[in-house]
């Protein structure tokens, strides 16, 4: 998703590293997942990307609920917590 605002913006790797103060490489290796980005690093890139990080941070929800797979361990808690509620 990342990788797909900085191409919608018409931004190369290296003009996304000088907007964050970062090197080329490390925009290199989150775009290819060999390195996660924390949520104040996040914030950071949305903001270098112009993009707002609600927005983002909700799609990227919806895209990894679409792609979790389901541990019965988790259903099971989770499902109890409700109960409890």
């Amino acid at each position: 998703m990342l990788r797909g605002l900085r191409l919608e913006r018409g931004l190369r790797q290296a003009d996304l590293a000088v907007r964050l103060g970062r090197g080329q490489g490390l925009v290199s290796k989150v775009e290819r997942g060999e390195r996660r980005l924390d949520v104040i690093e996040l914030r950071d890139w949305l903001d270098a990307l112009d993009a707002d990080f609600i927005g983002f941070v909700s799609g990227l929800d919806a895209e990894l609920r679409q792609h979790a797979t389901a541990d019965p361990q988790w259903t099971r808690r989770r499902a109890s917590s409700r109960a409890s509620a």
